[in-house]
């Protein structure tokens, strides 16, 4: 009976919650629940858990245990910031000056075969293919306030459907979406404004 509810919230908090301070992210998480419970007019109150936590939905102790390992910090804004890393099927954009996620990414997807690289460099797009087809990770670091048009299909996942099997097209090239396929998106910049690079 709670399940609903509860997963409703957890995805809200997935979708909504990223750009977010904590106490921005306990505000939002707050009037989302009172809502809920206790909608206007003559809304119907969604059956939640007494302590609905996105956190119990989206991950496990273990889980968190291990993200400390590999180097992620052990706050509640890391936690979640893993979570919502992890558990989203959009591409994260890591705002990281500090470079603690550039490391806890490095430390988890390594073992995976993460390939590494940056806008700029000549064997980007190569790359991208590459791991697209393969499912293997990869981390795009440092970017700046622009990301280049042509990795805009892969950024928002402007895939179709033949048979059973999802494909994106990249460039001249139609590639096959590897459900393995992560990309991860890094920069140090404190408070970028990220927009798509004019053509």
């Amino acid at each position: 009976e709670l399940l609903v509810g509860d997963a409703l919230v957890a995805s809200a908090f997935l979708s909504y919650s990223g750009p977010y301070t904590k106490p921005f992210r306990k505000a939002l998480l707050e009037s989302w629940l009172a809502f809920l419970r206790a909608p206007p007019g003559k809304g119907q109150a969604v059956p939640l858990s007494p302590s609905c936590d996105p956190l119990n939905m989206l991950c496990t102790e273990s889980m968190i245990a291990g993200w400390n390992v590999q180097g992620l910090p052990a706050d509640p804004v890391s936690t979640e910031n893993g979570a919502i890393v992890t558990q989203s099927n959009r591409v994260p954009l890591i705002i990281d000056p500090q470079l603690q996620g550039l490391l806890w990414v490095k430390q988890m997807e390594t073992p995976n075969g993460l390939q590494i690289t940056r806008l700029g460099h000549p064997e980007l797009l190569a790359k991208v293919k590459h791991t697209l087809e393969n499912g293997a990770p990869i981390l795009i670091e440092n970017l700046p306030e622009t990301i280049d048009a042509s990795l805009m299909p892969v950024v928002s996942r402007q895939t179709f459907t033949r048979g059973s099997k999802k494909y994106v097209r990249l460039g001249d090239d139609e590639l096959e979406w590897h459900p393995n396929f992560r990309m991860y998106l890094h920069t140090k910049l404190g408070n970028p404004q990220i927009g798509r690079a004019h053509v």
